[in-house]
């Protein structure tokens, strides 16, 4: 496994740095790394490098093409913008019509702006900035420029969104959930999320890790 770069499917629950752990506990290799973090509550595929020529490269498959399928609840924000947060109902008039759904979403394809999440691992003069939001500290957090390649509506039923989400680099999807929801003028978070792409990595051929705690060495 020694020099290998493969994806690894993540369940939802433990971090990236779990998982990392975990294979060196399987692999007996210290030197592992992954190529763009899975949030705790996320699913889905994670790149991985097994030993000192292979986490080298891993840079590679940081600004690949992604996918996701992402349900949104609407109706609500969140402190974190997902469902790990604190939740707040808004107060909704009438719910958005589909059609308003639809025309919404495409705002949000193409380059764009984006406001990191407070509660993300982005450095603030040298600190996380989920530190800092755990301490209540004030802080910015400037918009960057990201691209979504795609936005898919598979399901609208009240107050939930099913969709599929193609991205560049850089992108959150748990930003990308509160800006709809806050263009929709009732409000928005991030309840379930699934990586199902990275570049040429996918769900369907990412090994599960009691596989290779099984003895598949690929």
């Amino acid at each position: 496994m020694e020099g290998k770069i493969f994806a690894v499917y993540k369940d939802a629950g433990p971090s990236s740095h779990d998982v990392i752990d975990r294979l060196r506990r399987i692999t007996g290799i210290r030197k592992i790394g992954h190529a763009g973090t899975l949030d705790p509550m996320a699913s889905g595929v994670l790149v991985v490098g097994v030993g000192r020529q292979a986490t080298k490269r891993l840079a590679e498959f940081v600004g690949k093409e992604k996918e996701y399928l992402a349900t949104v609840t609407l109706g609500a924000t969140s402190t974190t913008d997902d469902s790990e947060g604190q939740i707040k109902p808004c107060r909704v008039a009438a719910p958005p019509e589909a059609t308003q759904v639809s025309n919404t979403l495409q705002r949000f394809v193409g380059q764009i702006e984006q406001r990191p999440p407070r509660f993300s691992a982005i450095k603030v003069g040298g600190k996380c900035a989920y530190r800092l939001a755990r301490a209540n500290r004030s802080f910015d957090l400037p918009p960057r420029q990201v691209t979504v390649k795609a936005i898919e509506l598979l399901r609208y039923c009240w107050p939930q969104l099913d969709l599929r989400v193609v991205t560049g680099p850089g992108v959150y999807i748990r930003s990308l959930a509160r800006d709809i929801g806050e263009a929709l003028g009732v409000g928005g978070y991030l309840a379930q999320l699934e990586r199902t792409r990275v570049g040429r990595f996918t769900k369907d051929t990412a090994l599960r890790l009691n596989e290779l705690a099984g003895g598949n060495r690929l």
